[in-house]
């Protein structure tokens, strides 16, 4: 796969800048997958034209997965995901619900555990497969990096086709809060402490709003009470005992679900403050996302970094305010041949935070078409060179025409010396 960067030059102008328009196909609009093991959609861009595995079409369009992090859903990436396409539009992206995540958590076929990151990774291969997808590049945030990089210790020693892996601050091993990082105990937003806390509230939840302040009492910050009900849904009334049993949006929350009458037992974000119906549920199972998030801090997968199958080529992004130290591991990425990335103006959520700069990283990796920002410097670039052109001719002129020496032809040579023959000479 060409690299723009390799190339030296970038031909801007064969790029069409014009947004295009999105499709969005849900899990239950793809064709010959009736069952998938997690939810999904795919993001496609105007000129993807693919309807699922058994639609016809000869080949899928270049595929990128997004993978999110825990504690999240497919929505969190979406947005970008829509930017990949609406620049790239003839690429699609598979988004997808890890387990006891989003509308997975509710899915009649759900996987049962154990529950870990090697497990929530083997369901995304056996999705891709049920799709006969091949993926151009796998993209995991935060735990969902170490998804993607399981997804590849899952490989075969020698990948059929290449493929890109992008960790997204995230680290191979040992999970270390950086120096300053709201993602610790002593700061308050230490994941852990966050899903035992959520695990804690009863539900079903009277509001969203409830939540926020019971989330903010515990010594959590404002985005992340904002961030972690965005996996809250309506849920109509349940009987007494179903209610009092269900505080960790298992399986209780599964049933809430089916009373609900969205999608069909799927989940919709409940964005009013006030009690409405039965209150709201979590869409993720708790009780397995605390059984992935301990397997989080616990899994190593160095021997990716080591050993890579060949034909992987594997980059990592560092947040310029990472949430992780990345002292020591660094070096030892990049001197096992693998590429990490600053990405400025960005903390955690580096999507969100700074999406042109991360765009700008992938599109020089995978040959995309080139960021608005790489877009317009290239264009003041070539204007500065104009203005300093013009600056020079004015201060010298145009330059005179160049002077070419001429030889004389033999004719020409004989006629002069005839005519040299007629000159007198000068003596002193």
């Amino acid at each position: 796969m060409q690299s723009l960067a390799g190339t030296g030059t970038v031909d801007y102008d064969r790029f069409s800048w014009t947004p295009g328009q999105t499709r969005d196909l849900s899990y239950s609009d793809v064709a010959g997958v009736p069952n998938p093991v997690v939810a999904y959609e795919l993001v496609q861009g105007s000129q993807a034209y693919w309807d699922g595995p058994t639609s016809g079409a000869s080949t899928a369009p270049p595929t990128a997965v997004l993978v999110h992090g825990i504690l999240g859903h497919r929505g969190n990436l979406r947005s970008f995901a829509d930017l990949l396409v609406q620049r790239n539009p003839s690429w699609q992206v598979l988004l997808v619900d890890l387990r006891c995540h989003g509308e997975s958590a509710s899915l009649e076929g759900r996987p049962a555990g154990p529950h870990s990151v090697a497990s929530a990774a083997s369901d995304i291969l056996a999705l891709l497969r049920q799709l006969k997808l091949f993926p151009r590049v796998l993209i995991g945030h935060s735990f969902g990096g170490k998804v993607v990089m399981s997804m590849v210790a899952q490989f075969p020693a020698k990948l059929p086709r290449p493929v890109q892996v992008w960790v997204l601050d995230c680290l191979p091993g040992e999970v270390r809060p950086a120096a300053g990082s709201t993602l610790t105990r002593s700061a308050g937003d230490d994941p852990e402490r966050l899903i035992a806390l959520l695990r804690s509230i009863p539900t079903p939840v009277v509001s969203r709003q409830a939540v926020v302040d019971t989330v903010l009492r515990a010594g959590f910050t404002m985005p992340i009470a904002r961030w972690v009900v965005t996996n809250l849904r309506r849920v109509s009334a349940l009987p007494a005992g179903d209610a009092a049993a269900n505080n960790n949006g298992g399986p209780a929350a599964a049933a809430a679900a089916a009373h609900s009458g969205s999608n069909g037992g799927g989940y919709t974000y409940y964005g009013g403050n006030g009690a409405e119906g039965g209150g709201v549920n979590w869409t993720f199972d708790l009780d397995g996302v605390a059984e992935l998030y301990r397997s989080y801090l616990d899994t190593q997968l160095w021997d990716i970094i080591e050993r890579p199958p060949q034909g992987l080529q594997l980059d990592f992004v560092k947040a310029e305010r990472s949430a992780y130290s990345w002292r020591g591991a660094e070096d030892t990425i990049r001197g096992s041949g693998h590429n990490v990335h600053l990405l400025p103006n960005s903390g955690h959520w580096v999507s969100t935070d700074n999406p042109d700069g991360l765009y700008e990283l992938l599109a020089a990796s995978l040959h995309l078409a080139p960021s608005l920002s790489s877009r317009r410097a290239a264009a003041e670039q070539r204007q500065a060179a104009d203005r300093a052109a013009a600056a020079a001719e004015r201060r010298h002129g145009p330059h005179p025409p160049p002077v070419h020496a001429y030889t004389l032809q033999p004719h020409e040579q004989e006629e002069e010396a005839e005519a040299g023959s007629g000159i007198p000479a000068y003596a002193d």
